[in-house]
């Protein structure tokens, strides 16, 4: 074998979006800072828009930003509109775009009851804190995310069936990737509300795109229309961008999730979330001395972190389900 690879640098990430002031909508309606609810009045689900989990994921936060002040309101149901990691958020610097993900530790990695029951304290597992009797209120969550690295934007619907149809059903993004989330701690969409087959209610977590891109802004926009339209919680001439043709979704379930288990963990090369590789073994990454090959042909790398710590997700690895 050859040199190993060497992790790739950081690069420089273009901000081609300017953070929101949602100042009007910090004091909410709810009892929580940053969480405001619209009620129609009429029976119907509570459903959740939920963004900044991550504090400089700026997309989620203009989107929601833009339909509160489109007056954007159910017709059945509540609605819910909510800006998570607000601290984080409020320390957004386009000159270090990066340094504001979170403050102590990720927020989309402590929705464990253990945790959140547990004795120790953070920024976010306090905020989480916080929000979790709210979320244990909410029929159907939709968390609005982007991403760091280039890759093909997606819907992550966690372990439950009714995760995988809700996502067929929202339409956009068509890449809908059924997984079991971190090693490193849960998501908001693992849940137990969320996660439990038992249960009715059900999450999705939305990839839309790179970071602090526009495309990334319409493709959440897309998806937020396209879930309430299937929910028919909204009017036909509510605040949203025209339905679209829902192309056909193409479902695919991790079999693998490879965590860094050095500090040098290194692709091959320069790989972009949705690449499949074609072949059953291909060696796609070192981490230290361990090799990192494909367990299956046509491996669909799910949203692979090109230089990721020790300890975290590096690549999700997928195989997409029969037709």
């Amino acid at each position: 074998m050859g040199p190993f690879p060497s992790p790739l640098p950081l690069p420089e990430f273009k901000v081609r979006l300017s953070a929101p002031d949602i100042t009007p909508w910090l004091e909410g309606n709810t009892g929580i800072t940053g969480i405001t609810t619209r009620d129609s009045g009429k029976p119907g689900p509570h459903v959740a828009l939920f963004s900044l989990m991550h504090g400089n994921e700026l997309a989620g936060a203009i989107v929601l930003d833009r339909l509160l002040r489109a007056g954007l309101r159910p017709v059945r149901g509540k609605l819910s509109f909510g800006f998570l990691n607000l601290t984080a958020f409020g320390r957004f610097d386009p000159q270090r775009p990066t340094a504001s993900r979170f403050i102590d530790e990720d927020m989309n990695r402590v929705w464990d009851d253990t945790i959140l029951n547990g004795p120790r304290h953070s920024i976010e597992l306090d905020r989480a804190r916080e929000v979790r009797p709210f979320a244990n209120t909410v029929d159907v969550l939709l968390d609005l995310h982007s991403m760091l690295w280039a890759s093909e934007a997606l819907i992550l619907s966690g372990v439950p069936a009714k995760g995988r149809e809700l996502a067929k059903a929202i339409g956009v993004p068509s890449l809908v990737v059924a997984d079991h989330g971190h090693a490193n701690g849960r998501r908001l969409i693992d849940f137990p509300r969320f996660s439990n087959t038992q249960t009715p209610f059900a999450a999705c977590l939305v990839e839309a795109g790179q970071h602090w891109e526009q495309s990334t802004v319409d493709t959440m926009m897309a998806s937020v229309a396209g879930l309430l339209r299937h929910l028919d919680l909204v009017a036909a001439d509510a605040p949203l961008p025209p339905k679209p043709l829902k192309p056909t979704p193409r479902i695919a379930t991790v079999t693998t999730a490879v965590t860094a288990m050095t500090s040098s963990f290194a692709f091959v090369q320069t790989y972009r979330g949705g690449d499949i590789i074609p072949h059953r073994d291909t060696l796609i990454a070192m981490d230290g001395e361990t090799e990192i090959r494909t367990p299956h042909d046509n491996c669909l790398l799910v949203m692979p972190s090109l230089r990721p710590s020790r300890g975290h997700t590096a690549v999700r690895l997928g195989r997409f389900d029969p037709c």
